[in-house]
């Protein structure tokens, strides 16, 4: 028995690395792995005998070896029990056995193992008779006053600790419960005697329970202050009273002076002036520091701090004013007339109204940054007030002052940042509102943007009514079709069209780039952009109705040029057209995608969307079955009615065509927009949809430089439609040589862009016939193709129905003067 415990105590053990933990030979202790070497050592261990090997990590940089970050004095365990855990963790529950000390650390992976011998305590040895004793009383004694600073101690450690005469048990136990620096719990357990040790812990203990009683000294002491504030409030509050009884006056200069000084300053209508006397007057009678003085003060603080009497003097300089507007924006004809128009009238007639105006386009056409630039050649004081997601009536009117944490609306506290009466405030993506429950906050745009009525605007916070008449209201959207018919009403609407490849060329190179340069810390010597590269730019690395992409790509050749720079490979750099993609990359975008071969079923579409015009291609397949109609392409309702309005118009001519009047029986047509994965709707794919299936039915081929748009009746009429500007540019950008639209829409040509016109040959249609004939290429015979490989020339005019098809005259009818023109 002799031979086996003295082999045990110098071993080969399985070893835990505990990290912020010591643990002691007399105790139990639970702890939690989380390490894959620590769950493998806790695991071998329980295989063997149980026994493992705890010791303490001194340094948790785990760049360090392990065996360097461990203390040399551990203690031996035996695991009791292992619960698994969540997350692949494990709690294990150890009884210690004895102290033992590292002799060498055998390996690290895949769990750490060690060679350690037993490291047993001193025996005690008095110096004076009974000095353990009262060292051992003195102990326990300290140990009842932490326990009565610190109740959240367990009862069961006080009564160990006091009926357990072992030193070595009762040190450890203390050691072990209470919240001892690890450092410091690890110098208790390797100290081998038992007397030296005792003495270093009553010490750590004492100077425990002086810090709790620093502690709760402070604690009494701040609960003191508190009742004693309280104690003074209540004196205040009855001094307060006594000089009300008396009459007297107070020396000091009260809060509620500096606001009546304040409403003496201003001048204000009789029932605003009242309101707010009436609210200085509520304040004096409230108590000092209550929940309702606070607010009449935070509601004071803001109404008297508004901008009643104060407002900016305007520009009426209309030169100064188109100087300052070309300098800072390339284009925008229409906008800048308006605005000249509009100072014209002030400075004509001073009185007016302020004017509502609203900005329709596409992003990254300069909308808030002309905006900017009207409050600067105006002389206003310029605020944005972004509307995008607001859902909440309470944003716009603000909430009632009843309410805790209520604040004022939008308006009023941008009335309050611009400091003046009339400043210009900008209502940003006003087509982004949101409604629900709890209100509709374009609603409460309404009585803003009324001329007639803002003069007299009640937010709910303020409460008395605030003039806004003298204020210009400037709106910016990207769908106007988004915002409120009533809302639209109030505003004129002033359309940003998409930049032209031309317009976009001087935008980047009179503001983009000088702009990018100065931000990048370049220069004209060490950075040139030249015009072939600004070109190319936009033709291969862009595709949008703004200039936000091609302001990033810019951004991007600057650094890329700065980096060349500093880094030393170049003084200066310049770049062109030839040497774009070494700071670009390959080419984004290809001149044209579209398919130029003449094909049966397939039509050039015009489409409208939010960043610009688009080409829209459609194709039709027919082939035998039931007569099913297939459409695919994500189309909209309003898409798929006009599919079905074109085949039944296609049923009502089919004899006009030489088509089997019984397609529909036998014939199974399949409509499909590419790009499925892109939501598609709209009424003015009508007469590409019926161009595409008489080709697809009569196999004739339709022209590829024609592209088209147009709402289709079942008479055949072809209606008006809207973003003709748009479409058009799309049809440029893509070379189309012919472009059909609506007869109705020929006044909306004035808009177009002359560079269109000039290459573009717009032809006004009223009926489908017409764009048949335009759009259709006639079948040449067999016999004609076998004369023209001979080398003759072929006859297109035959009469007989089988050799070709021809294109009948259809006799125009007059269209309808209605028209969806807010389409998608």
């Amino acid at each position: 028995m002799e031979e086996n415990v003295t082999k045990r105590r110098r071993e080969v053990l399985p070893a835990v690395a505990l990290r912020e933990t010591v643990m002691f030979p007399t105790t139990t202790m639970h702890f939690d792995c989380s390490m894959e070497r620590s769950i493998q050592a806790v695991y071998e261990a329980s295989e063997q005998d149980g026994l493992i090997y705890l010791v303490a990590l001194r340094d948790l940089d785990e760049e360090a070896p392990l065996a360097e970050r461990l203390y040399e004095v551990g203690v031996v365990a035996k695991i009791k029990q292992v619960v698994k855990l969540k997350g692949g963790l494990i709690r294990v529950a150890a009884q210690g056995q004895y102290r033992a000390k590292t002799l060498e650390v055998l390996q690290e992976s895949p769990c750490l193992q060690v060679v350690c011998a037993e490291h047993p305590h001193e025996e005690w040895s008095d110096e004076k008779e009974n000095y353990s004793e009262a060292l051992m009383r003195t102990l326990r004694e300290t140990l009842e006053e932490y326990c009565f600073l610190a109740p959240q101690l367990p009862q069961d450690l006080v009564i160990n600790a006091l009926v357990d005469e072992d030193p070595q048990t009762v040190g450890e136990y203390i050691a072990q419960n209470v919240p001892f620096d690890p450092a410091e719990k690890q110098k208790l357990l390797e100290e081998s005697d038992l007397k030296k040790r005792t003495k270093e812990l009553l010490r750590l203990l004492s100077h425990e329970v002086e810090v709790l009683r620093l502690e709760k000294e402070i604690s009494d002491r701040v609960k003191e202050r508190l009742d004693q504030n309280q104690k003074e409030y209540c004196l205040r509050e009855q001094l307060k009273i006594i000089h009300q009884e008396l009459g007297d006056d107070m020396d000091e200069e009260e809060e509620e002076d500096k606001y009546q000084k304040m409403l003496d300053e201003l001048e204000l209508p009789d029932e605003v002036r009242k309101k707010f006397q009436d609210e200085i007057n509520k304040l004096k009678r409230t108590p000092y520091g209550s929940q309702e003085g606070l607010v009449s003060v935070n509601y004071l603080e803001l109404a008297l701090s508004l901008p009643w009497n104060k407002e900016s003097e305007d520009k009426l300089d209309v030169n100064a004013a188109q100087t300052l507007l070309d300098r800072e924006h390339y284009g925008m004809k229409k906008v800048k007339e308006r605005i000249l128009e509009s100072l014209s009238v002030r400075k004509l007639a001073p009185g007016i109204k302020g004017q509502i105006l609203c900005l329709v386009g596409p992003p990254g056409v300069g909308k808030t940054s002309v905006a900017k630039s009207i409050a600067e050649a105006m002389g206003r004081t310029y605020v944005r007030m972004s509307l995008g997601g607001v859902r909440d009536e309470a944003e716009i009117r603000g909430h009632r002052k009843t309410y805790i944490g209520a604040m004022p609306g939008r308006i009023i506290s941008a009335i309050k940042q611009a400091g003046v009466n009339n400043p210009l405030i900008l209502l940003d993506e006003v087509d982004k509102l949101c409604s629900d429950v709890k209100g509709d906050p374009s609603s409460a745009l309404l009585e803003v943007l009324d001329s007639e009525q803002n003069f007299s605007f009640r937010d709910h916070y303020l409460e008395v009514p605030f003039d806004l008449s003298k204020v210009v209201f400037l709106a910016t959207a990207n769908d106007a079709g988004m915002i409120p018919g009533p809302l639209y009403d109030r505003m004129e609407v002033i359309n940003l069209p998409s930049y032209t490849r031309e317009e976009k060329f001087h935008i980047a190179k009179e503001h983009l780039v000088p702009k990018q340069l100065k931000r990048h810390g370049l220069n004209k010597s060490t950075a040139r952009i030249a015009d072939d590269a600004l070109y190319e730019t936009i033709d291969g690395y862009t595709r949008e109705a703004g200039v936000r992409t091609l302001e990033r790509q810019i951004s991007s050749i600057c650094r890329k040029c700065a980096k060349e720079i500093v880094s030393g490979e170049k003084k200066s750099c310049r770049v062109s057209g030839k040497n774009l993609k070494d700071f670009l990359g390959p080419r984004k975008f290809k001149d044209d995608s579209l398919d130029r071969k003449h094909l049966v079923g397939v039509v050039n579409g015009l489409a409208w969307t939010s960043v610009g015009g688009e080409i829209l291609q459609v194709e039709v397949a027919a082939v035998d079955g039931s007569g099913k109609l297939e459409l695919t392409g994500s189309l909209g309702k309003v898409m798929q009615e006009s599919a079905k309005a074109a085949i039944t118009y296609v049923r009502s001519v089919c004899e006009q065509y030489h088509i089997d009047k019984d397609f529909y029986k036998t014939k199974d047509i399949h409509i499909h927009f590419p790009e499925g994965a892109v939501p598609k709707d709209g009424p003015s794919a009508g007469v590409t949809i019926t161009t595409a299936i008489v080709s697809a039915l009569t196999g004739m081929e339709v022209r590829s430089d024609i592209a088209m748009t147009g709402e289709v009746t079942l008479r055949g009429r072809v209606l008006p439609i809207g973003g003709l500007r748009e479409k058009t540019m799309a049809a440029y950008r893509h070379h189309m040589k012919t472009v059909l639209i609506p007869q109705e829409n020929e006044p909306d040509l004035y808009e177009v862009d002359d560079v269109v016109k000039e290459n573009i040959r717009f032809v006004p249609v009223s009926h489908v016939s017409q764009v048949l004939r335009e759009a259709l290429i006639e079948v040449q015979p067999k016999k004609d193709a076998r004369k023209a490989k001979a080398g003759e020339a072929p006859a297109l005019n035959t009469s007989s129905a089988s050799e070709k098809t021809p294109i009948p005259q259809q006799p125009i009818e007059k269209p309808s003067t209605g028209g969806n023109a807010n389409e998608l």
